[in-house]
């Protein structure tokens, strides 16, 4: 009688743990890889030769792209991101990039950046991640069509020419760009634009220049991802944690920039 009991009394509930940061970094390399059915032609390791000293899963540079186009998702202006077309030499510019920790989501970034996940697990001091200004990519062709592309005044393809200097490191080239194109951005795309000015500042490495720069932005979805990432990586966890968890539940979990929020979440509990 008792074993039948026994049989038919439910089991206690055990409360389930968030996962660590091992289990998440796991399941974002494991996403951000993910295969798409038509795409870009991966870059070719004869051209550009990637910054990691170890072996690692090439980039789909599609994949990366969509992504590069999520934060105009989220600013009232509209965007065809099946009609804007990537700047040139993009699977080049993908498969170059060093490994990024303390990402911007801007146009242009893409999480698949965030790879290098023995840094993450060996420093307990987040500011030492913060980005410096590194070596810049010489593309005189890329530098001609951002350029010639942000004097049209057509946008949103101005933040593409501005995102692919950055990307590139031609920090130089980007600030003469927002120079001649400052005043003349449309008032629907203002708040883009300014994003993308303290993306630069931050990828730059003047971290705290691009935070006081987001701070006085109104509040759309990148800037609060961009606020949290930036106190995260600046020594505050506290407010990147309250931060984060509304961040990651605005997110679309079919984002890859959803699980990055979340990865940055588990960092900031990390003590």
């Amino acid at each position: 009688m008792m074993d039948t009991l026994n049989e038919k009394m439910p089991m206690p509930h055990e409360p389930s743990l968030p996962p660590n940061l091992q289990d998440l970094m796991s399941r974002f390399l494991s996403g951000q890889f993910d295969a798409h059915a038509a795409g870009l032609a991966a870059f070719d390791p004869a051209e550009v030769t990637p910054y990691e000293a170890g072996p690692v899963q090439p980039i789909d540079p599609r994949a990366a792209w969509q992504e590069a186009l999520a934060a105009t998702a989220h600013y009232p202006s509209t965007l065809d991101s099946t009609k804007t077309q990537p700047p040139p030499h993009w699977p080049q510019l993908v498969g170059a990039h060093e490994p990024v920790v303390a990402l911007a989501l801007c146009v242009g970034n893409f999480p698949q950046l965030v790879r290098n996940f023995h840094q993450i697990l060996q420093n307990t001091d987040l500011r030492q991640l913060c980005p410096s200004a590194g070596r810049p990519v010489a593309a005189p062709a890329l530098t001609t069509w951002a350029h010639e592309t942000a004097a049209t005044g057509r946008f949103p393809a101005a933040l593409v020419s501005l995102a692919a200097l950055r990307l590139a490191k031609q920090f130089d080239e980007a600030d003469k760009l927002i120079a001649a194109a400052d005043a003349t951005v449309p008032a629907e795309w203002r708040d883009a634009w300014e994003n993308e000015k303290a993306a630069l500042a931050w990828h730059r490495g003047d971290c705290a220049k691009a935070r006081d720069l987001w701070q006085r932005q109104p509040a759309s979805l990148p800037v609060r991802f961009n606020r949290a990432m930036a106190e995260l990586f600046l020594g505050d966890k506290a407010a990147a944690r309250t931060a984060l968890a509304k961040v990651v539940a605005e997110l679309p979990e079919t984002s890859a920039w959803h699980h990055l929020a979340r990865l940055y979440s588990a960092l900031a509990e990390r003590r």
